[in-house]
């Protein structure tokens, strides 16, 4: 057994969780004092890798230090500052980005030529290390390829817009008009925004991007709403398709399993980067991510787009990062909480596959 690329896997986490919903906060709020949850996705999914794996092929680094109020499970010490106010202010002034810079300097500078796998909390950290990794290769030679229900690509003004129309037309409408944090929001680099801000800075090409099972493309009568709002929305979906990002919905993949390999057989870049946010899986393969808004894919559907992956490696596309993220580890397992939850086995599972070309799933 020999590592897909002939060099190291280094792992290494980030716990940060910056999440401005009230849903997170009252979580957050009620798991304060908590003895028995760990808040770091690391150990859980490093504990299967040390099982598993050969130790020669890999190597870690322990999680990075987060502030304690901007952990997923926060110390009673930490009430005070459990705020929307607080949250939203850390997003708004580009703490998303601090972070994922720093990410970036400490990948260069302690896992470099080996091979990243990041395990974390808030997806905006990928941002930083594919930026990274971007100063050693050519983005015109790398294709990033996302599983995630959300496709994170929207600048929040778009996205506002939408939120907007949607709570003056819509009496089911699923946001709170009086919600003061809904709109008027500065463009930030975030969980629903870093790939944009990668496209924009011209770190990844659109014809090499590849989202995989989002559930948020808008639906086809969306197009045809008259409404300024809608109309900039559906067409920035509709602008990305146009610069050449290939984006594959769940509905997609239901109607036309084949598809994802049709597609991804495409790819011919000397170098692959994956980003795996969890929330892919919401809901039907697993349930300990943050956001479960959709319901995502089964296991087996998953295990079978990465296995797609895994032959594009296997024919000599070198895999240059691996990470995932928007884990929960107020409600992952399996824990005593959570004792059938399957969040921790299915990433490490990911890993083996990705990282070492283990096909078998446990």
């Amino acid at each position: 057994m020999t590592s897909i690329n002939e060099k190291k896997v280094v792992f290494f986490g980030c716990p940060l969780d910056s999440d401005e919903r009230d849903e997170s906060i009252q979580e957050k709020l009620s798991c304060m004092g908590a003895g028995d949850i760990i808040d770091d996705p690391y150990p859980f999914v490093m504990n299967y890798i040390r099982e598993e794996v050969d130790p020669c092929l890999w190597e870690e680094i322990g999680s990075l230090d987060v502030p304690q109020w901007l952990r997923p499970v926060p110390p009673p010490t930490e009430k005070g500052l459990m705020t929307a106010e607080n949250f939203v202010s850390f997003i708004d002034n580009n703490g998303c980005c601090a972070f994922a810079e720093m990410l970036g300097e400490h990948v260069v500078g302690e896992i470099s030529p080996h091979i990243p796998c990041m395990l974390a909390v808030d997806h905006s950290l990928t941002g930083g290390v594919f930026k990274k990794l971007m100063e050693l290769y050519r983005p015109e030679d790398t294709s990033l390829i996302i599983l995630d229900s959300h496709t994170d690509a929207l600048p929040a003004s778009l996205l506002s817009g939408a939120i907007q129309y949607d709570m003056e037309a819509n009496p089911h409408s699923m946001y709170d008009p009086s919600d003061p944090f809904l709109k008027d929001r500065p463009e930030s680099y975030n969980a629903s925004s870093f790939v944009w801000g990668l496209l924009e800075a011209g770190l990844v090409r659109a014809s090499n991007l590849y989202l995989i099972g989002i559930s948020d493309y808008p639906p086809k009568h969306s197009f045809r709403i008259k409404d300024e709002r809608i109309q900039r929305y559906v067409g920035f979906y509709a602008g990305l398709k146009k610069r050449g990002a290939t984006l594959i919905t769940k509905k997609d993949l239901l109607k036309a399993p084949s598809r994802v390999r049709q597609i991804l057989r495409r790819v011919t870049t000397s170098h692959i980067y994956v980003s795996i946010d969890m929330d892919v899986g919401a809901g039907n393969a697993l349930d300990g991510v943050r956001f479960r808004n959709w319901r995502g894919l089964n296991e087996r559907q998953i295990y079978g787009i990465t296995g797609v992956v895994q032959e594009i490696l296997s024919r000599g596309s070198k895999l240059i990062g691996l990470d995932l993220t928007e884990f929960n580890p107020r409600r992952a397992g399996p824990s005593p909480l959570f004792p059938e939850d399957r969040t921790y086995r299915i990433a490490a599972n990911l890993i083996r596959r990705l990282c070492f070309a283990l096909s078998e799933m446990v």
